[in-house]
């Protein structure tokens, strides 16, 4: 009930579509038990020109008179159903507004929570699973909203009203009919085991999605590595284990319905039985037994409907708990309160003491500390998984030190807005992501207000591109900087789609530029252009270049050297080369003399 309740909370906006669903139900009920009564009055008409025919058939107009009052009755039994099809349309259409807007709501709700979770949150999350919870999960609720909710109203005022009805036409066969009810509503919480299967269902079709959206992702290096009949094996595994929990609860469901409906059908030979006795014995109207057994059929139909409700529910509450999780999960990184919304900073950095683990048993970075003024440029490098990349992700508050400080201009960026912090970044990673679209308007993401149509904003993005060594390759394409590059780019080179990426990060003209690893996945002349494309804007911002080939951070003001979670050297390329320590072996295993005559 909590869950439901949570639900609705969320369709508040489209309240006035379900009070008109609602009002339509209980119109449709009130039909549903007058119609009956109207067939059980012609019915009792007939009966009274049969016995008429016996004592006063040569009356005058008497069967004229009577026949009238059936044509009535029957117009007005046409006038029921019309009503009732009118009202089911005003309760399908409204019910099914409300239900797919309030899809539509938690979809993106969830969405934007799920952009406000922190990185370790994905961790152990694949992208399958995630996009389950936004599509399959919500889909739920319409099925609820529209469908299971409804009808469980309408069959609980219908069966209030049927039960009163038939008590007043005979008490004692109204509770022989009523027998059955306890041992249907047993059956029913019996059951309940049916949602288990279907929460295990949702959870297993998320696994499905997780596997064939790394498949899809990764379909090159399947066909190359020859793994088809692997990956096969795998989603049909997954596809089976989802069909298998479906059908567990589709066993106790499918011996749920017959079972009531022949604990149902059984009522009905009470009825005739029991019935047609008392009218032979003691002087019960056929008319009444015949209304005993069309609202019979009206009592039992809810009956029989709500326990395939039940299994709708189990559905939905299923995939309620699941949206539900994921929205009760607190982002790790957020706005402390009364944190700052700053403009433009200059660009100035200190860590002081800095020790950062992404988990209790690993110490990434053990008490760094070190400055970076405000236009310099700083270069930290080290062998792979000492923690270069963690730097980039606190800086830009993906994760919060375990302990120590990290500052810009002087303010503790915890105290900063993650809005405004992360507007004083721009970077460039090693796994660069492009978006399906054009090259302009990938260019362009970074920018709040730009429009790749805008031509003030296309001379920028052209701009960007020659600083970023691109230039010449898109105007080389036919449909150039409106060219489409596919699902992350797959139609570009790994070096283009990284200079693509430094394009987007020099239009965003932020204090601070982050490059991390930018020139790993480019030639030797590639690379040469964008180191001079960095000296250019060098001075101008604030750099922090993460590399494994030095040749790009010989010019930095300070190069800081990593070495097990710790800063173990720090100078320029000069002073640590006369050092003869960490770098200098580094330079010599990467041959950098090469370089300088580059």
């Amino acid at each position: 009930m909590k869950n439901i309740l949570r639900v609705f909370g969320y369709a508040k906006s489209w309240r006035k579509y379900l009070v008109a669903s609602t009002i339509a139900l209980f119109l449709m009920a009130g039909i549903n038990l007058f119609s009956p009564y109207i067939t059980k009055r012609i019915i009792a008409i007939l009966e009274t020109i049969s016995e008429s025919r016996i004592s006063d058939f040569e009356q005058v107009g008497y069967a004229d008179e009577q026949l009238n009052k059936i044509i009535t009755l029957a117009a007005l039994l046409a006038i029921c159903f019309a009503a009732r099809a009118f009202f089911r349309f005003v309760n399908n259409y409204f019910s099914h507004v409300a239900s797919w807007q309030l899809v539509s709501r938690l979809r993106s709700t969830l969405y934007d929570h799920l952009q406000k979770l922190s990185m370790s949150y994905y961790q152990d999350k694949q992208t399958g699973q995630l996009m389950s919870n936004v599509v399959n999960d919500t889909s739920t609720f319409e099925n609820m909203i529209a469908h299971a909710i409804p009808e469980i109203i309408t069959n609980v005022i219908t069966l209030t009203g049927v039960l009163v009805i038939l008590f007043l036409i005979n008490p004692f066969l109204t509770l022989l009919v009523c027998i059955p009810i306890p041992l249907i509503a047993f059956l029913s919480v019996t059951l309940r085991k049916i949602r288990r299967f279907f929460r295990e269902g949702q959870a297993k079709i998320a696994e499905l999605n997780a596997v064939l959206q790394d498949n899809f992702s990764g379909i090159k290096e399947i066909q190359i590595f020859n793994k088809q009949n692997t990956e096969y094996k795998r989603v049909k595994k997954k596809a089976g284990e989802h069909s298998n929990a479906i059908i567990k609860a589709l066993f106790y469901s499918g011996i749920l319905n017959p079972t009531v409906e022949f604990i149902m059908s059984l009522g009905t030979v009470v009825v005739l039985i029991a019935g047609s006795y008392l009218a032979l014995k003691a002087n019960l109207k056929v008319s009444d037994v015949v209304a005993f057994l069309l609202y019979l059929n009206i009592l039992y139909a809810p009956i029989t409907t709500l326990t395939r409700i039940i299994e709708d529910m189990q559905q939905a509450l299923a995939g309620a708990e699941r949206v539900f999780a994921v929205l009760d999960t607190e982002p790790d990184i957020k706005d402390i309160p009364g944190a700052k919304n700053v403009g433009h900073l200059s660009g100035q950095i200190e860590f002081k003491n800095v020790s950062f683990s992404y988990n209790d048993d690993v110490q990434v970075l053990d008490d760094i500390s070190f400055e970076i003024k405000s236009g310099q440029m700083i270069a930290i490098v080290g062998p792979t998984g000492v923690g270069k990349s963690t730097i980039s992700g606190l800086i830009a508050r993906f994760y919060d030190p375990t302990s120590g400080i990290i500052s810009m201009d002087g303010i503790d960026i915890k105290n900063l807005t993650l809005n405004s912090l992360r507007n004083q970044l721009s970077i460039v990673l090693q796994d660069v992501f492009l978006f399906n679209g054009t090259i302009a308007e990938n260019i362009a993401y970074g920018c709040a207000d730009a429009s790749s149509s805008d031509s003030e904003t296309a001379e920028k993005i052209k701009q960007a591109a020659k600083i970023g060594c691109i230039d010449e390759y898109i105007s080389s394409l036919p449909e150039g900087y409106d060219t489409f590059i596919g699902e992350r780019g797959v139609r570009l080179s790994g070096g283009q789609k990284q200079r693509i990426s430094i394009a987007r990060s020099i239009l965003r003209d932020t204090p601070i530029l982050l490059l991390d690893e930018a020139t790993s996945s480019v030639d030797t002349e590639t690379e040469r252009e964008i180191q001079n494309a960095i000296d250019k804007i060098a001075g101008s911002r604030t750099l922090i270049v993460i590399a494994h080939r030095l040749s790009t951070i010989k010019k930095a003001d300070i190069i800081l050297v990593l070495q097990n979670g710790k800063i173990v050297e720090r100078g320029n390329h000069e002073e640590l080369i006369k050092h003869e320590g960490v770098y200098a072996n580094l330079c010599k295993i990467q041959n950098l003399d090469f370089y300088d005559n580059i």
